[in-house]
């Protein structure tokens, strides 16, 4: 994460990733007219160098391998949705028309992160894809129906996490991302709202990447035939190996706990992983899930890594002033007391509420200011 005055808690980053779905969801406005930096003027990937020149090569390692390592982002996927739009059918990109309206609202949505909200001020991208869905198979660019085990699953894990309606009797009511332990393999599938690098580093027998948020690291043996280990974690059991210069990587052992996006996954979830280089600043990453006991087919999803002025990833320091836990506990217990003291008097119990309608949109009037500014 960039460095910033204030700390940050997990409530905070719940908060963060749901104004960006509220953002996401709301109808799109057209975006007034403006002058574009050259970066935003053409669809970026049509400026990747090996889309430009299928013979361009990747720069290589001192022992030869495709060099990945370094830091990215996926800032750039900003407002790129995993679904899309069902009236856009089978168009994979957007129409020149469509582009410069997105383009428009990325260059005026990091402009005012940069000088009125702050929050956001380095969280934006400086270029502009025109896919129109992260999914890119099936050809509808939408996932797959989900069948009824992850229906049930789903409904299971719904009252989980200070988003969701409780009740809060222990610490496993909440999270894993509340509890500050991680968010799963989906942090390299497209951009959350805040804190989307990646660190990659690479030996000759491993590839090693970090995601910034909640700072998982997935060791990635590059010994293809090295056994499975008999155990579960919540970004699997990877084995890679080199097909040209794309990385792949194929994944199993996952847990139930996590989510690539929907529901959550099954323990019988496999992934294959295509990690290529397509330019000095650019990464294509391509995630195939195979999990028929939550989805009715597998789907891939596509998503570029890109390289951002001056991107450092600091210390994700989740657990430090992370209250989310125990604010929610001492809350349920809180409210418990309420009802009965209600009860007792003969008086209606009051109305329990939820983070989903505390942060909500602000009303009109209402003050916004900078949580960095110490008031």
């Amino acid at each position: 994460m960039r460095l910033k005055t204030g700390v940050l808690s997990t409530a905070a980053a719940l908060l963060a990733a749901s104004v960006q779905a509220v953002i996401l969801a709301q109808p799109p406005q057209r975006a007034p007219d403006i002058e574009l930096p050259e970066s935003r003027r053409t669809p970026a990937e049509q400026q990747a160098a090996l889309y430009k020149n299928p013979n361009w090569k990747a720069p290589r390692t001192s022992w030869g391998d495709p060099l990945l390592q370094g830091t990215w982002s996926t800032d750039d996927m900003r407002g790129i949705p995993r679904d899309r739009p069902q009236e856009l059918a089978n168009q994979e990109f957007l129409t020149q028309e469509q582009f410069l309206e997105r383009a428009r609202t990325q260059h005026l949505g990091r402009t005012r992160a940069a000088t009125t909200e702050t929050f956001l001020r380095n969280e934006w991208g400086t270029r502009t894809f025109g896919f129109t869905s992260l999914i890119v198979d099936p050809p509808n660019g939408r996932a797959p129906a989900v069948t009824e085990a992850g229906r049930a699953r789903a409904a299971a894990s719904a009252g989980r996490g200070t988003f969701g309606p409780g009740p809060f009797e222990d610490f496993d009511d909440f999270s894993l991302y509340d509890r500050c332990i991680g968010l799963g393999i989906n942090r390299g599938m497209g951009a959350a709202i805040y804190g989307n690098g990646i660190r990659i580093f690479q030996s000759p027998d491993s590839v090693t990447i970090t995601y910034e948020m909640i700072h998982e690291t997935r060791v990635i043996s590059l010994d293809r035939d090295r056994p499975y280990p008999d155990v579960r974690q919540f970004t699997g059991n990877a084995r890679g190996y080199w097909d040209g210069d794309t990385l792949v990587v194929e994944t199993r052992g996952y847990t139930d706990r996590t989510s690539v996006g929907g529901p959550p996954n099954s323990e019988n979830m496999t992934t294959v992983e295509r990690i290529r280089r397509v330019d000095p600043e650019m990464i294509e990453y391509r995630i195939t899930v195979n999990d028929p006991d939550t989805y009715t087919a597998p789907f891939t999803v596509r998503t570029m890594w890109t390289t951002q002025p001056n991107y450092y990833s600091y210390e994700y320091s989740c657990h430090e002033g992370n209250t989310a836990v125990g604010q929610g506990l001492a809350s349920e217990r809180a409210w418990e007391r309420e009802v009965a003291a209600a009860i007792a008097a003969g008086r209606e119990p009051p109305r329990r509420t939820n983070s989903n309608e505390i942060y909500r949109d602000p009303e009109e009037g209402a003050q916004i200011f900078d949580i960095n500014s110490g008031e």
